[in-house]
């Protein structure tokens, strides 16, 4: 119950902080307070692979996170990512190392200029000199199916879900 109505306060602060910027028609430049970040669900703890360790960034570094490099494809077919949720073929998702989880980012196919937005919602990529995975709606959005690997940008969109999200300015 307590926290239940610690999330909706904290929704609430977010939202009236919104409104109060809207109503100025100025774009709030004010970082998050440590309560709202708090109050998104986040995955953000470390963990290993192949013996190496990986540290997610808090949201306010991913929130100003933007790289360049190769991207991949994949897809799950059904299976679940490491938010826990099925990752579906048809779906806008993609894997990130270090990315808080879940997050939004624009991918940019650097080749060409197009961008699509997806949802990071599972680890990895884990090979050698990728920075990102996406799945196969994004990688055909894209338009880079057949080659199978892209040097892309990744700029973060937003952080967390629902109303209570961190937008990146």
């Amino acid at each position: 119950m307590l926290v239940r109505f610690s999330a909706i306060i904290a929704v609430c602060v977010v939202m009236m902080g919104m409104l109060s910027s809207c109503s100025s028609g100025k774009r709030a430049t004010a970082q998050p307070t440590q309560q709202e970040v708090a109050a998104l669900k986040l995955v953000t703890r470390s963990y290993r692979v192949r013996g190496k360790r990986y540290v997610p960034m808090s949201a306010l570094q991913a929130l100003k996170h933007r790289e360049e490099g190769v991207a991949s494809y994949y897809e799950c077919g059904g299976a679940r990512g490491a938010l826990g949720e099925r990752l579906r073929s048809g779906e806008y998702y993609a894997a990130h190392k270090t990315l808080p989880m879940p997050c939004r980012v624009r991918i940019t196919n650097l080749s060409n200029g197009k961008t699509c937005e997806a949802r990071i919602a599972d680890r990895g990529p884990f090979s050698h000199n990728r920075i990102i995975d996406v799945s196969r709606a994004v990688a055909r959005k894209l338009d880079f199916m057949r080659k199978g690997v892209q040097k892309v940008r990744v700029e973060v969109v937003s952080v967390g879900d629902g109303p209570g999200r961190l937008k990146a300015e």
